[in-house]
């Protein structure tokens, strides 16, 4: 079959414009895999105790704890029983405890079931019980004012965050309800008044999809409503968040996170389980002797005796971040002075905050999007590596060659119909 040179020059103009349209498309990466971050806290992610100031605390911290005051122990405490061999090899150190300033004991034990210690004072009364590891004498393990300042900058970043558009918190009576549908993450907004009314706290979203809840005001306390229970659900009936028990078997719980970037005070004396993990880093937590937390909590101090433990449950959530990695914690060479000793029979004075010093990197603000991990390093965000349009380069040049082939095709065809 003879194509006339019309046709030909047709056809090649179709492929082009057909090229052209396909071709970026192919290249550019889909918007889902940007702005998330699994590591937005850095050192102080690993801990399931984390606190710049003084921790008074018994009996039981299932995770590991850092303290960068004094840690009161007196009673009994045991540190790092849930951790698992991966997890004690990520920890600087290989330390499940860090405290900062003096450890003290009395007549009891403290117990590092797992990993190292690394203390920087004075271990009173020496009563401290290794099961796997080895203490050392170390006040700069952590630097734990830089470690406080990324945490600040985050706080309050990811506290102005907007609300996920379908998000809905209602109240009815004593029961406050969130509810989010978004597959990745939700971020909710609410009041300390707001859930200083609820008794029964119930969360909705679906299981596997991360939850933010950014609680605006700057005192909390769990006790004016006396909430009896926190409720989960992945999709599916609410559960009562225990430690054995909980929505999508824990898939809820371990990617959510409370966050608190004005509160100075938050006071739990409760006997209700607190699911997910709380950000609170110019707070002083007061835990009561109720029930646990379970999650993280990255606090200014704390206090808590009997029940109010912290659970092994670390977090997990994907947040908001830039995509960059912040630089690791360089330890100081200089230890640092440990704050003062607070008087151990009152909950340590919470710290006032702080700004970070010249020179200390802050962690990623919110909301701005990850570059595709297939972008070569150091790319801009508007070089063509990383906005898919890499691929035309190579077009153009195809093209050039395809519209000379056929215009030397149609000149060919041209020449003999003439001499036809």
């Amino acid at each position: 079959m003879r194509i006339s040179a019309t046709a030909a020059a047709a056809t090649l103009g179709g492929a082009l414009v057909l090229g052209l349209t396909v071709a970026p498309a192919a290249q550019a990466a889909p918007a889902d895999q940007a702005s998330c971050t699994n590591d937005a806290f850095s050192v102080a992610g690993k801990y399931g105790e984390f606190v710049l100031g003084d921790d008074v605390h018994t009996p039981d911290a299932e995770g590991a704890v850092a303290v960068g005051g004094n840690a009161d122990f007196r009673g009994g405490f045991s540190v790092a029983n849930e951790l698992s061999a991966a997890e004690v090899d990520a920890l600087p150190g290989r330390a499940s405890l860090v405290v900062r300033g003096d450890l003290r004991n009395d007549k009891s034990v403290t117990a590092v079931m797992k990993g190292n210690a690394a203390v920087g004072g004075e271990i009173r009364d020496r009563a401290l019980e290794m099961h796997a590891g080895s203490v050392s004498k170390n006040a700069g393990l952590i630097d734990f004012d830089a470690e406080f300042g990324k945490l600040r900058t985050y706080s309050t970043a990811l506290g102005a965050e907007a609300a996920t558009d379908g998000t809905r918190v209602s109240a009815d009576g004593n029961r406050l309800t969130l509810e989010g549908t978004d597959t990745s993450r939700n971020i909710f907004k609410v009041t300390t008044a707001q859930l200083e009314k609820a008794k029964e706290v119930f969360l909705k979203i679906p299981a596997g999809a991360t939850g933010v809840v950014n609680v605006s005001g700057s005192d909390y306390d769990m006790a004016r409503a006396g909430t009896t229970g926190f409720f989960l659900s992945g999709g599916q009936d609410f559960v009562l968040d225990d430690k054995l028990q909980s929505a999508s078997g824990g898939k809820v719980r371990a990617r959510l996170l409370w966050n608190f970037p004005e509160a100075r005070t938050i006071t739990k004396h409760s006997s209700a389980a607190w699911p997910g993990s709380v950000l609170a880093p110019n707070a002083h937590l007061e835990l009561g002797s109720g029930a646990p937390v379970n999650g993280s909590v990255w606090v200014a101090s704390l206090h808590g005796t009997g029940g109010a433990e912290t659970h092994h449950f670390p977090f997990s959530g994907c947040l908001p971040g830039t995509g960059e990695t912040p630089p690791p914690t360089t330890p100081s060479t200089t230890p640092s002075t440990p704050p003062a000793t607070s008087t151990p029979s009152t909950p340590a004075t919470p710290p006032a905050s702080a700004t970070p010093s010249a020179g200390t990197s802050s962690p990623a603000v919110p909301g701005t999007p990850a570059p595709s991990d297939s972008s070569p390093a150091g790319k801009a965000e508007g070089d063509l590596a990383s906005t898919g349009s890499s691929g035309t380069i190579p077009l153009v040049i195809g093209t050039v060659v395809v519209l000379a082939a056929g215009a030397g095709l149609t000149l060919a065809a041209r020449r003999r119909s003439k001499r036809a």
